[in-house]
Parts: structure tokens; C-alpha cells; sequence
């Protein structure tokens, strides 16, 4: 008599998993999400540019901010002036085209910065050093021809004996090109992480718990945790190849910066699975805390939307007001998007992403926290 083979929770967990993977397959929500808006959305940003309208402009330490000069840079609605980075965050920037120019305003003499000539007064003397990259050369020619502009006017208006108002240093350094897909494409994968981590485990398993699904399988040897894994292996297989697919869209037809190739694509798979595992944690408290299936889009939106818009996945948050800045560095998507960036474009390793990967950490531990007091079997 032929003994009979133990139960594998092994085995129940994989078919699980193939079963829930087929069925996201045939969703086209997954699919949409996923795969097809993150696509629109390179295509359609790729080719219009980023730069919103505005020009970046760091503004060194030490600089004079009360110079003229710098009070109508501060007031040109076109030029953003980034004054809270470090000296080494502001070349990094510069390097790789994140901003137009570094500006340094210095002063010596009688100071006449704040308010006009008086003729026949002596006047100060400024010095004006401006660095550029070629890395940004669009972005720093437009910031050259508005300073030439600024410079001309309060010359014209306010000392119109003078040769100059200011005497302009410049030095240009080399870097790699940044492209707005280098920006672009880490922020639409952690826009289709973050989708189908919180709206696919959420709408799933509710689906499963009021369907009566989860309590079929309470009457056999499947353990509660290979019906997690299994549906979470699933969501993780299909979106690893998503991410495959749109990085590889991205490089071959958008020119997406891979400095270490294979590795790059390697380290950015390992970031969006410690993405997608946090984001489910979302989608695992949303179908606990539901009450029908017509209640996940609206509380989902109220975690999603603020970190689509926030997490600099269209545009950089340099661009955002101050207090918006303080909010979207509490968000977990702005910490993936950035892990993302450095690893492809700057070449990191996960070694050179531990902040990030700290703070997605500590989400990771609060968030699942939460889950397990909300997630509800039945």
C-alpha cells in the first residue's frame, strides 16, 4: 500500500501564488495600472521636457543676499533659488544637470546694495561668480540671458554713470547629461509600485474575504501565511517584470542612463521589491479596514494621491513651497524614487542608498504594525 505524501505548504503557497498571478493577468486594472499609464505618461512627459517653466538656481553658502542683484533674482517668478543644500549637494546637482547654475555674490566697499547710488558717492564693488555645467546648458543659457537682463535694468535704472553693477565670474564644468527621463522613469515605476501595491492587495483580499474564499481554505491543511505569500509572490513576480519591461522601454527608446547596466537594473529590481512589499502593507490595511468593495478607491486614493503628487515622481519637489517640502519627506515614495535615481544615473550601490533604505525601513516595521491589528481573516 503506496503511504500517502505529507502536505506541502510549500507546494499550497506556489499554487497560490500561480493561480493569483493568472488571475492578475487577466485584470485589465493590473494591467492599466501597472504597465499602460506608467508607459503614457514617459511617452507624454518624455517628449514635452520637465522643467515646468522655472529655472533651478542653487545659491552657494555664504552668499550676500542682500545684494540687488540677488533681491532680483529672488523676485523673477521664472527662477526658483535653492538655498537649502550643502555645498557637495549643490555640485552633485550642477554636475548632473538638476540645476541651471551656482551663483556666489560677493561684496566689498561702501555698501549700496540695498538701496540706489547716490551720484558722486563712491559705490561698492561686487562680484558676481556664476558656475555652469554642460549638463544643463539649455536650463543655464536661459538663467545667463534673465541675469544679463536683471543686471541691465538695475543698471539702467539705478546707476546709469556705471560701466557695470557687477563684475560676472563664470566657469563651466563638465558632467554627464541629465535627461528629464532620467527623472522621469524612476518615479513612474514607483507610480506603478505603489498602484498596484495598495489597490491590487486591497480589492484581492477583500474579493477574497466576502466571497468566502479565505474561509474555504480554512477547512484544509493550508497554514494563513501561504495564502499571504502566495498572493504576495504573485504581485511581486508581475510587477518585477513590469519594472523590466518599462526600464528597458525607457533605456533603448528614451535613452534611460544605466551606468552599471545589468547591475543597474539589478539594484532597481531589489529597490522596487522592498517598495512593493511596503506598498502592499498599504493595500493590506485598506481591505481590513473596508467595508465594500465601492469604499477601497476613495481610501486608497487618500494614500496614493498624496504621494503621486508629492514624492517628486513628475517633478522635483525642489519646486515645492517649503512646507510642502517637510511633507513629502515624511512619504515613503519620495525615498524610493530617490534610491532609484542615485542607483541609476549616479551609480549607486544599495551600500550608497542606506538613508533611504532606513526610512523605508522604519515605514516598513509601522506600517505592518498596523496591518496585523486590521487585516481581518473573515
Amino acid at each position: 500500500m503506496n503511504q500517502q505524501q505529507p502536505y506541502s505548504n510549500f507546494r499550497a503557497t506556489m499554487a497560490i501564488a500561480k493561480a493569483s498571478f493568472r488571475a492578475i493577468l487577466r485584470s485589465p486594472s493590473a494591467v492599466v495600472f501597472s504597465l499602460a499609464f506608467p508607459l503614457i505618461f514617459i511617452v507624454v512627459f518624455a517628449n514635452i521636457g520637465g522643467n515646468g517653466g522655472s529655472v533651478d538656481v542653487a545659491v552657494a553658502k555664504g552668499c550676500d543676499t542682500n545684494n540687488i542683484v540677488y533681491m532680483a533674482l529672488k523676485k523673477a517668478q521664472v527662477i526658483n533659488l535653492i538655498t537649502n543644500q550643502s555645498t557637495e549637494q549643490m555640485n552633485i546637482s550642477l554636475s548632473r544637470g538638476d540645476v541651471a547654475a551656482i551663483i556666489d555674490i560677493k561684496k566689498s566697499g561702501d555698501d549700496w546694495t540695498v538701496m540706489p547710488p547716490v551720484p558722486g558717492l563712491p559705490q561698492s564693488h561686487t562680484t558676481l561668480n556664476v558656475k555652469y555645467s554642460n549638463s544643463s546648458a539649455r536650463s543655464g543659457a536661459i538663467f545667463k540671458s534673465i541675469l544679463s537682463n536683471i543686471m541691465y535694468e538695475i543698471e539702467k535704472v539705478a546707476n546709469p554713470s556705471a560701466t557695470s553693477v557687477a563684475e560676472v565670474h563664470e566657469t563651466t564644468i563638465t558632467g554627464r547629461k541629465y535627461k528629464y527621463i532620467d527623472f522621469l522613469l524612476p518615479g513612474m515605476l514607483g507610480f506603478s509600485l505603489l498602484s498596484s501595491g495598495v489597490f491590487g492587495t486591497a480589492f484581492v483580499f477583500l474579493s477574497l474575504r466576502i466571497t468566502l474564499v479565505i474561509k474555504r481554505f480554512f477547512a484544509t491543511p493550508v497554514k494563513k501565511y501561504s495564502i499571504v505569500l502566495g498572493e504576495m509572490l504573485a504581485r511581486l513576480v508581475f510587477s518585477l517584470l513590469g519594472a523590466v519591461f518599462i526600464i528597458l522601454v525607457g533605456h533603448y527608446a528614451f535613452g534611460f542612463t544605466l551606468i552599471h547596466g545589468v547591475i543597474t537594473v539589478l539594484n532597481m529590481l531589489v529597490l522596487a521589491a522592498i517598495g512593493l512589499i511596503i506598498f502592499m502593507g498599504f493595500g493590506f490595511v485598506i481591505s481590513g479596514i473596508a467595508k465594500n468593495e465601492s469604499s477601497i478607491p476613495p481610501i486608497s486614493n487618500i494614500i496614493t494621491m498624496p504621494q503621486f503628487l508629492l514624492s517628486g515622481t513628475f517633478f522635483s519637489t525642489s519646486n515645492f513651497p517649503l512646507w510642502l517640502q517637510s511633507i513629502s519627506k515624511i512619504l515613503p515614495l519620495t525615498y524610493l524614487n530617490t534610491a532609484m535615481r542615485e542607483v541609476a544615473f549616479e551609480g549607486a550601490g544599495l551600500g550608497d542608498v542606506t538613508h533611504q533604505l532606513l526610512i523605508l525601513g522604519i515605514w516598513f516595521v509601522g506600517i505592518y504594525a498596523v496591518a496585523v491589528k486590521t487585516f481581518k481573516w473573515e
